[in-house]
């Protein structure tokens, strides 16, 4: 069997990626969620994916999660009739007309920058690569020197940095994804430019009763968000720390603190995390990822984080496979020197996650095989893997396919699905010879079963038991 990684692996799809072909390759290489990033494409060819993922869970027993990334409130340069090459201490023209014909000019789609954005401060285009100063305002338009030069394509994504923009964080065009997500049964959505708790309590209203499922990713993309990361986290299912904007929109120095402190918030109320963005940016071109992208892998998988995630290496790049293989590799070495810290940083100390934290104390103590967890509706799985077990891995049994998938996230945790049976000891008999069929377990080995299923009482258990 394929050695045991604890942290999950996210992987966008994209043009070179969308085949059952190769989604299945990527399966195989050590994928444990597809996200369809609804910045790009189509509903038609997004629609294509989610079913080609649905069929090969057919044949792989509901093991790839389907996460729906929401394009939010984004700001663009508009269409040019070619690309504008400048230079640094250039002056352009940037309008919120449309229309404009100015040579050394670009138009944005959001008309509060000529209000927001101050004299002295900073635009930033294209995820960085080109930067402008503003030096004078008029009505529609702002005189700018180009501070970092470069070519200025159509539709590209502008950032301002520091600034409190005054768009709604869940747009039209993000309410008629959220909704096709629904439709088509997603196991989660990532809303995108979260910054404060509403937005999130907003989402789960638009997901109504067809969506109560569904589980929410919070995307930590700017100072706001940062600000208020606290009520964010507690109103969320997991966060993602999105540092493509948000290494734009804070100082990229403050990146890493920023993100160990989100890592730790989201531990201390036992959310799932993700580290996302540049994981492997160089093996977009390049077969092999640069020392630094693997120690920067790494560190995440230090700070125990639930998942990583894969962009621009699975959707336009041209080492897809290489780039999982690759990030399989760096987690599986790095989850090696993780340390035992038993139910460290969990602050939400409730009863039902004692017991989880004491099983997992057991099973550590004693060298057990695994953990088996049955559970409804993945609560306790959740509780178990909020206690990052060093070396014991969890299988959690469940009855909901849609409760499988969505374990593809959960650090160390192996999702299993089996009918639901009335009796609470056939449903223990029933697990463990489902494990002893798929080779998890043999006659002799020693479990610690956890669960608030398995007493007709509904008592939470932990009990120890030799596989016969």
């Amino acid at each position: 069997m394929k050695s045991f990684r604890k942290t999950k692996i996210i992987c966008t799809a994209g043009p070179s990626t969308s085949s059952q072909e190769m989604l299945m390759k990527m399966y195989k290489a050590g994928m444990n969620a597809v996200r369809l990033n609804m910045s790009h494409g189509t509903h038609e060819s997004h629609l294509e994916v989610i079913n080609t993922v649905k069929s090969i869970n057919r044949k792989v027993g509901d093991s790839i999660a389907l996460i729906l990334d929401t394009q939010g409130p984004e700001i663009r340069t508009g269409v040019l009739q070619s690309d504008l090459h400048i230079s640094e201490g250039d002056v352009i023209t940037v309008s919120v007309r449309l229309g404009d014909v100015e040579e050394s000019s670009i138009h944005i789609n959001y008309e509060d920058i000529i209000n927001e954005v101050q004299i002295g401060e900073k635009i930033t285009v294209d995820n960085g690569l080109i930067n402008l100063q503003v030096l004078e305002k008029d009505h529609g338009t702002m005189k700018c020197r180009v501070i970092d030069g470069g070519t200025m394509k159509s539709k590209r994504h502008v950032n301002l940095p520091g600034v409190k923009v005054n768009l709604p964080s869940i747009t039209d065009k993000d309410k008629a994804d959220i909704e096709f997500g629904v439709r088509n049964k997603v196991d989660y959505i990532a809303l995108s430019f979260v910054r404060e708790a509403q937005d999130v309590l907003e989402l789960r209203e638009l997901l109504g009763p067809d969506g109560e499922g569904i589980k929410i990713i919070s995307k930590i993309e700017d100072q706001e968000g940062v600000h208020n990361v606290e009520e964010i986290v507690e109103a969320s299912d997991a966060v993602m720390v999105a540092r493509g904007d948000l290494g734009i929109e804070i100082s990229i120095e403050e990146l890493p603190d920023v993100q160990r402190v989100i890592v730790g918030k989201c531990q201390e109320k036992g959310k799932r995390v993700i580290v996302a963005t540049h994981l492997l940016e160089s093996m977009i071109d390049n077969p092999i990822p640069t020392r630094a992208e693997v120690t920067d892998v790494s560190n995440a998988v230090y700070e125990e984080v639930d998942a990583l995630m894969l962009s621009g290496e699975t959707t336009i790049g041209k080492y897809p496979i290489r780039s999982i293989e690759h990030l399989d590799k760096i987690a599986l070495k790095a989850e090696s020197l993780t340390s035992l810290q038993i139910g460290k940083l969990l602050v939400k100390q409730d009863l039902k996650q004692h017991i989880a934290a004491s099983a997992v104390e057991l099973a550590e103590s004693i060298d057990a095989k695994c953990l088996v967890v049955i559970t409804k509706k993945g609560l306790m799985a959740q509780l178990t893997t909020n206690c990052r077990p060093a070396k014991t891995p969890i299988h959690a049994i469940t009855f909901d396919s849609r409760i499988k998938r969505q374990l593809c996230l959960n650090r160390a945790v192996i999702g299993h699905l089996m009918e639901e049976s009335e009796d609470p000891e056939q449903r223990i008999e029933e697990a463990f010879e489902l494990l002893k069929q798929k080779r998890v377990l043999n006659p002799g080995d020693r479990v610690v079963l956890v669960s608030d299923v398995i007493t007709t009482a509904g008592i939470d258990s932990i009990q120890l038991r030799e596989i016969v």
